[in-house]
């Protein structure tokens, strides 16, 4: 009756141990595409940045700028 709960307790073990592995693969995938989700936003808010000068130098050419400005 010993040897049970020992394998019992081992079973457990490594339940856990491949849950854990898992979650590991899980997180390193996850920590990848918020990575590229990243790169991407970046890319997106420099052509903002270009587009908002554009529409700056088309204001001013077309004297719809505000004196602001």
């Amino acid at each position: 009756m010993t040897g049970e709960p020992n394998n019992l307790v081992r079973v457990y073990l490594r339940r856990i141990d491949e849950n854990v592995d898992r979650l590991i693969d899980d997180v390193n995938d996850l920590k990848g595409r918020v990575s590229g989700v990243e790169e991407n936003l970046a890319g997106v808010h420099r052509r903002i940045d270009r587009l908002e000068i554009r529409v700056e130098r088309i204001e001013r050419r077309l004297d719809l700028a505000d004196a602001t400005h």
